[in-house]
């Protein structure tokens, strides 16, 4: 009897980490969606923003000056965002593991 008991108990602890798990996986690809959508807009007001400043220039030192600041600007803000996007996705491993983790450390003790 104690042994069903046993099971019980484990059965329902690997159920709520398992649902723990869930919950903070769902919140944690909520959030790296809103990044990515956040970037993709960002990159894009910038690109129109740059082709609008393209079209009212004259000169092509100017031209060129603009494309090179548009160009070091686009590969700096792509290096910072996927930083944010790699550490989401690190942090959501963590996350979503941890409450299993929690569990294995205790069957383990």
């Amino acid at each position: 009897m104690a042994e069903v008991f046993k099971n019980q108990q484990t059965t329902k602890e690997l159920g709520e980490a398992a649902t723990s798990s869930a919950k903070t996986l769902a919140t944690s690809v909520q959030t790296i969606a809103t990044a990515h959508a956040d970037y993709a807009k960002k990159a894009m007001q910038d690109g129109s923003e740059f082709i609008s400043k393209l079209t009212s220039l004259k000169e092509p030192a100017k031209v060129m000056e603009v494309q090179s600041e548009y160009a070091k600007n686009a590969y700096e803000t792509f290096v910072l965002e996927s930083k944010k996007i790699s550490e989401l996705y690190a942090d959501l491993f963590k996350q979503t593991t941890k409450p299993l983790e929690a569990l294995m450390t205790k069957k383990a003790t």
